[in-house]
């Protein structure tokens, strides 16, 4: 049988998929929570997790009436703690408290603080954590990316 230019097969249409806001954030739900790790190293961060986000919440409180460069600190530790405990947001809060712990480190070093001895622990499990739950980000971030 001879094709001719009218017949079905050979037409072509250029559609394209309507996606709506709607759509794209129940997309990026779902992949981020197909990137979450298995269930016992899951319970684990969570059980990590839970405990620095109250400290963190109360590190941040500290921070903020300060003033000055401290206030934004303590409004980064507070945005952090609440980051780790948004199961979607989790590894990209602890990287960001990694990068505050970093911050944190440098300065207290700087100005020969034993403080050293408590931010750099603290930013080496933040890096932990956020290595642990880098799939997520990367699911994140490609969300982000559509």
């Amino acid at each position: 049988m001879k094709q001719t230019r009218d017949h079905p097969m050979n037409q072509t249409r250029n559609e394209t998929a309507v996606i709506t806001p709607t759509a794209r954030v129940t997309a990026a739900r779902l992949a981020i929570r197909a990137a979450r790790p298995r269930r016992l190293t899951s319970t684990l961060l969570w059980a990590a997790q839970i405990p620095l986000a109250a400290v963190f919440v109360l590190f941040g409180l500290a921070h903020l009436p300060a003033g000055g460069i401290y206030t934004v600190a303590g409004a980064a530790e507070l945005a952090g703690a609440i980051g780790l405990l948004t199961p979607w947001l989790s590894g990209l809060a602890a990287a960001g408290l990694a990068a505050v712990m970093v911050g944190a480190t440098i300065i207290n070093a700087a100005a020969g603080g034993v403080l050293v001895f408590l931010t750099a622990p603290l930013c080496a499990v933040f890096v932990l954590l956020a290595y642990a739950r880098r799939q997520q980000i990367k699911a994140l971030w490609a969300a982000i990316r559509r």
